[in-house]
């Protein structure tokens, strides 16, 4: 397997280069903001490499690089570099950030349609941080409401994503799987929404091209047995679920019987696309389900995040979210930092579009 680093201005950049530098195959296996601006993008491709310990080449800036870990320390590495940024080390990261003003955050986060209680909150705590610097002010509000949680594929046993229709299930399956395959383990794909039009042939496409296995589970009984015989054989079993609306009473119980299952973590979905309000409600709804994280897919097509800030905000951590509902757009993580700095740089930019407010 060959891993490079890519970076770039932006992530359709990044995409660009991956498929001209490594073609179709190559998957996106990680990405973060680059310290001098723009987008670090890491690509992976299924061929040998003569020596594990091999430099990797970093497209687009010349320098040596150790050799690329899977994300299993993630969640330790972003609360260390948040205590860093938050005591000075990190001006140079944020040095185009405005000065703290508490009026300009209530404005910025309105115009991200957040939910007003939440803005009124996180202006009130990131003024009493006694930053100057507006995003390390958000940054701190932020780290007192959230958690980030990153999976760690090299520990999960099975995954069951449950969600609303049409959030990108079917995708984040697919994604969570190429992780998974990159990182050494043996993965399994579920369908368990046996009803729904084309979604089993749109899991049966995205396990064939991922060359992981696939199965058909109608009941929670025969989610039970796969799950219970992969991990027999250590196979980490991604079960994709028909969409509904957890607020339902009626979803509920139909749900129920799969929310029961054992050695199995639930992983809520949600869309960055939707209203602020509904998010809450549905990613709190979702919580008592049984979901410790929530994944937030969408934010390629959405300016407005106050859906990513409410479903980063509940009582579930925020594991990942999505910029592509393409396998190689891969997942990202955010931090309490990084979801500052988005949300500020993207009121910037509509501010510059003359993007309506």
């Amino acid at each position: 397997m060959q891993l490079r680093t890519f970076i770039a201005n932006d992530m359709r950049e990044a995409l660009s280069q991956v498929r001209n530098e490594m073609g179709p195959d190559a998957v996106i296996v990680g990405s973060q903001r680059a310290k001098g601006g723009g987008i670090m993008v890491r690509a992976a491709f299924d061929a040998p490499i003569a020596n594990a310990n091999d430099e990797i080449e970093i497209v687009g800036e010349t320098q040596p690089s150790a050799p690329i870990e899977m994300a299993r320390d993630f969640a330790q590495n972003y609360r260390d570099g948040l205590v860093k940024r938050l005591r000075g080390d990190a001006a140079q990261a944020v040095s185009a950030s405005p000065n703290f003003d508490r009026a300009e955050l209530l404005s910025l986060l309105r115009g991200h349609r957040a939910p007003e209680t939440l803005t009124h909150q996180l202006a009130e705590a990131a003024e009493k941080s006694g930053l100057s610097d507006m995003t390390l002010a958000l940054a701190s509000a932020l780290d007192r409401r959230m958690r980030a949680a990153p999976l760690s594929l090299d520990e999960s046993r099975a995954l069951i994503l449950v969600g609303p229709s049409g959030v990108g299930k079917t995708a984040i399956a697919a994604k969570i799987a190429a992780h998974a395959t990159l990182a050494g383990r043996t993965v399994r794909l579920v369908a368990a929404d046996t009803a729904g039009a084309g979604a089993v042939a749109r899991l049966e496409t995205f396990a064939r091209h991922l060359n992981v296995e696939m199965t058909t589970a109608a009941t929670a009984e025969e989610v039970a047995a796969v799950i219970a015989e992969a991990e027999a054989d250590k196979v980490l079993t991604i079960v994709d679920t028909a969409g509904f609306d957890p607020r339902n009473g009626k979803a509920r119980t139909a749900y129920a019987a799969l929310a029961r299952l054992e050695n199995m973590e639930a992983l809520g979905v949600v869309s960055a696309t939707g209203d602020a309000e509904e998010i809450a409600e549905i990613a709190a709804a979702l919580v008592t389900l049984g979901a410790k994280r929530l994944i937030a897919t969408g934010l390629d097509v959405t300016r407005r995040l106050g859906a990513v800030l409410a479903a980063a905000t509940q009582d579930a951590a925020l594991a990942h979210t999505t910029r592509s509902p393409f396998v190689s757009g891969g997942l990202e993580t955010l931090t309490p930092l990084s979801l500052a700095r988005l949300l500020i740089e993207a009121r910037a930019g509509s501010a510059d579009r003359g993007s309506p407010q």
